[in-house]
């Protein structure tokens, strides 16, 4: 029993909590705070820092806004930092909401709304240009929160947030908002010796619990067995015992592949037999309209189902209605068509009908969708919504939708546990399962979430249970050195100093304390891979012998698949450079032959020549190789009259007809295969394959067993070779690697040497400072030089594409046809681009650091047609990107434009980078995403 005194001080207590901000703050909130959020806010109102680190959908954002409250509370600005675009957007809507158009405002790079607002949304890019340009609008700032900081892990932007903590006064209040980490301690160490005190809140509950399982054929299974409290999952949890057997019944008997819906399913997977027809016995996953009728029949809809191929997704929608799955009412379906209609009011009609608008629209209608980076935004956008007001009901989509975006779910679906990661497929992280499957369970809706894995014999229970029972995952820093880093460092400092302010990163903090953890990783290492080599042993022979010849043959068959390619390209570019005026050709699209009369050759670009023609339905348009990979036949030939005028229908159609009669005594059934180079043996691959099924181990009855343990063995090997690697080139790392990058900068006189042996910032380097993009570099060279100097806005703004886009294949595409071919102002500026970059590199290779990735000429075509003017159709077909993919592009670009305009030596080169802005931003490119 408590005391009359103690019952009085807990009373005082209970009334200073509610006097206090926070108890201002909980009055206006419908839901009562969890503990870990209330120490949070505690901490910041007491002037502290905080490191919040919580399961997705636990609620971390709380302490955001309630520093956005403190903010507004006290008189001063909260900047609100996210990674993306779309998060910024999504969080200033939230916020605007909250506290009114007039005192929110937004700046992403391209869209900037009432940017002297006292609480601003940003990306977090543009607060460290902030810091670097000392901008005005940082006067009075005492809050920045920094959602999703977890994401300083990753390689292209990380740097970007541990730049910002760092150099941020010290008077401001840091709120970092993670995902569950295991060494959150660690980097809460960091935050407090960079930044002053820091508290570090960890929760590992989820507000909802989450319940894990795997489906087999059409049949929903628990993963865990029946004792598995599923809200304090312990390593190495049991298997359930009926998942066991129904797997071993699905490999005994291939079941799976006898499932409805099969023939519409193929070719959706990832991984090596992509597309191919199952191998006897296979068990593959359950068709998608038959999981989606059974989370609807279990009531665990709605459902996000992650697939992580944007074809796969829309894949996915397709073969959904196909089966003519339904899962909204006739009033649902109203409201969705409502929603829709008011979204996309401001598209033009013959674009929707290029964006495939109506197809789109009837499946949002029947409760499906699809979301992934190349959708439109409006579309991206109105499928969040829709899918937050609980209309659509399933949406297939890539990983993009783990990260922040509000659209919690019942249940997340996972196809495949392997994704691309930009180069090659790679198995899903502990972290990246979590993030994923956090998703399910929506707080205040839902009394329990569920994660589903399709089964499939690529799909490991074990490796499921593992993944699903480590719920946290290091945060390991990213951070190095780059050119715009270098020049803004020592525009303010002395060599030493910014060596300093380097060593007091995240990544130079982790790389001391952990070479002792390292070495004892690496020793773990050494033992799986003893153990791994244990488990793929045969008694046969030698299966690590087996296993490199299978891995020799593998990577054999890609270069020659890649010669192949190279071969076919060079083929078509000779068959294009022999025709002449008169030639009727004949090449191959789709299914059939299309056939036309040469009126003359182009010199062309990159790709190679083109020719201008006349086809047989009177049309005249210019042929490239990119449009004919397999190249031309000439089949026949006629007559072109001398004074020929393409613009006469007359004359067109009087060609076409001696066209058609040339085809009638011509052979037009050319056999396809003569559009494409023959098929070739290679001796080495031969021997490789010999040698394979000379192999005693290929007549092993366990060998596909023996090769699984083998590619977790290599994958093993190598991850050990990179640890042994790390360990080599810890100490002073950060600092090492600053002084190469300015010695590079010294070298090509961005950087000059002054008395005492410092380093000063030339006039080149301060047009540099304000240039942030990856190729800094480059895009200053390209400034110095002179090189993009003599071009017109549409032709600056197609430069700058090369700069920023990257292919998602690896095979390069060329700009397409060019004004004046290869030797017109374009042409010369892309050579000089090219160039420049191929220097840079071999710089970079000398000087020990990490080569720039070259620039891509994939993009340059289509954003000059766009630039020009021209039809989305047109564009979108040059571009061969989905309309959110050239979008996305285009708002880099304009990014880059932006930079440009600041930094260019010159005002013609300012004047002709804002000029560029405004042909670019037009159309669907302009359309807010706000």
């Amino acid at each position: 029993m408590t005391s009359p005194a103690e019952r009085y001080a807990a009373a005082k207590r209970r009334q200073q909590a509610e006097r206090s901000e926070l108890g201002r703050f909980r009055r206006g909130l419908a839901f009562e705070l969890d503990d870990f959020q209330v120490r949070a806010c505690e901490a910041l109102e007491s002037g502290h820092g905080v490191l919040v680190a919580a399961p997705t959908g636990a609620g971390k954002t709380v302490v955001g806004e309630f520093a956005v409250h403190l903010s507004l509370a006290t008189g001063r600005k909260a900047f609100y930092t996210t990674p993306i675009k779309a998060l910024s957007n999504q969080k200033y809507l939230d916020l605007v909401a909250a506290h009114g158009r007039d005192r929110v405002g937004l700046l992403t790079g391209d869209t900037t709304i009432n940017g002297s607002a006292p609480v601003v949304v940003m990306t977090t890019e543009v607060l460290r240009n902030m810091l670097y340009a000392g901008s005005a609008t940082l006067d009075g700032l005492g809050f920045v929160v920094m959602d999703e900081v977890h994401y300083l892990a990753d390689r292209f932007r990380g740097p970007v947030w541990e730049e910002v903590i760092i150099h941020l006064d010290p008077s401001v209040q840091v709120v970092s908002l993670s995902a569950t980490v295991s060494n959150a301690e660690e980097f809460g160490d960091w935050l407090t010796m960079v930044r002053g005190n820091t508290a570090v809140v960890v929760s590992e509950r989820r507000p909802v619990p989450l319940w894990q399982h795997m489906m087999v054929g059409p049949r929903l299974l628990d993963l865990y067995s029946a004792h598995v409290d599923p809200t304090d999952v312990r390593a190495d949890p049991p298997l359930n015992p009926d998942l066991v057997d129904a797997i071993r019944r699905a490999q005994r008997t291939g079941s799976a592949r006898a499932l409805p819906g099969r023939r519409s399913d193929a070719g959706r997977r990832s991984g090596p037999r992509r597309g191919r027809d199952p191998l006897p016995g296979r068990v593959r996953p359950a068709p998608r309209p038959v999981v989606v009728e059974r989370l609807d029949r279990d009531g665990l809809l709605p459902a996000i189902v992650f697939i992580f191929s944007r074809a796969g997704c829309e894949a996915a929608v397709r073969q959904t209605l196909a089966a003519g799955v339904r899962l909204t009412s006739a009033a649902e379906a109203a409201r969705i068509r409502a929603a829709v209609e008011a979204a996309t009011a401001a598209v033009p009609p013959e674009d929707l009908a290029v964006l495939g608008y109506d197809a789109w629209a009837l499946a949002l209608e029947r409760g499906v969708a699809a979301h992934h980076a190349g959708l439109l935004p409006v579309f991206k956008e109105t499928v969040e919504q829709l899918f937050a007001a609980g209309l659509v009901k399933v949406v297939y989509a890539t990983e993009t939708l783990a990260l922040g975006i509000n659209m919690p779910a019942r249940s997340v679906v996972l196809e495949s546990l392997v994704k691309w990661n930009g180069s090659a497929h790679v198995q899903l992280t502990p972290g990246e399962y979590t993030q994923l499957t956090g998703r399910a369970g929506r707080r205040g809706i839902d009394v329990e979430g569920h994660a589903v894995v399709l089964y499939s014999d690529e799909i490991d229970p074990v490796a499921v249970s593992g993944l699903a029972s480590r719920r946290t995952y290091p945060l390991r820093s990213a951070f190095h050195p780059t050119y715009n880093m270098a020049v803004n460092l020592l525009g303010t400092m002395s060599v030493h100093q910014a060596r300093q302010v380097l060593e007091t990163s995240f990544a130079q903090f982790q790389a001391d304390r952990g070479v002792v953890g390292l070495a004892r990783q690496a020793a773990r290492h050494a033992q799986t891979l003893t153990e791994y080599e244990r488990a793929m042993s045969c008694h046969l022979g030698d299966f690590a012998e087996y296993a490199d010849l299978r891995r020799r043959i593998k990577n054999r068959e890609a270069d020659l698949s890649r010669e192949r390619s190279h071969a076919q390209r060079s083929d078509a570019r000779r068959s294009m450079a022999a025709v002449r005026r008169g030639d009727v050709v004949s090449w191959a699209r789709g299914r059939r032959l299309s056939h036309g009369v040469v009126l003359e050759t182009l010199e062309g670009s990159f790709a190679g020549p083109e020719l201008r023609l006349l086809t047989d339905e009177r049309q005249v348009r210019t042929l490239s190789t990119t449009e004919v990979p397999h190249g031309v036949e000439v089949v026949a030939r006629v007559r072109v009259p001398k004074n020929f005028n393409p613009r006469n229908p007359a004359q067109r159609r009087d060609l076409a007809s001696s066209l058609r009669n040339a085809l009638g005594r011509a052979p037009t059934d050319v056999p396809r295969g003569r559009h494409r180079p023959p098929a070739t043996g290679d001796e080495s691959l031969s021997r490789l394959r010999e040698e394979l099924r000379a192999h005693p181990c290929h007549g092993c009855a366990d060998r596909e067993d023996h090769a699984r343990w083998s590619q977790r063995w290599a994958r093993a090997k190598e991850e050990h070779e990179e640890l042994l690697g790390r360990i080599e080139s810890r100490t002073g790392s950060i600092a090492a690697d600053f002084d190469k990058v300015g010695a590079i900068l010294a070298e090509l006189g961005y950087l000059r040497e002054v008395e005492g042996g410092n380093l000063e910032v030339s006039e080149e380097g301060r047009w540099l400072a304000r240039l942030y993009a990856e190729k800094d570099l480059l895009l200053a060279e390209c400034l110095r030089t002179g090189a993009w100097d003599h071009l017109g806005s549409a032709e600056l703004a197609a430069v700058v594409s090369t700069t920023v886009y990257s292919s998602r294949t690896e095979e390069q595409r060329g700009p397409g046809p060019l004004p004046g071919g290869r030797n017109g102002m374009l042409g010369q500026a892309l050579d000089a681009t090219v160039g420049l970059s191929a220097r840079l590199a071999e710089l970079e290779r000398e000087h020990g650091v990490r080569v720039t990735d070259p620039v891509d000429l994939g993009l340059v075509g289509a954003v000059h047609l766009w630039a020009r003017g021209e039809t989305l159709a047109d564009v979108l077909r040059v571009a061969e990107l989905g309309a959110g993919d050239f979008v996305r592009w285009c708002k880099q670009v304009l990014d880059v434009l932006d930079q440009l305009a600041t930094a260019a030596p010159s005002a013609r080169m300012a004047q002709r980078a804002h000029e560029a802005m405004g042909l670019v931003r037009r159309g669907v490119v302009a359309w807010s995403s706000v």
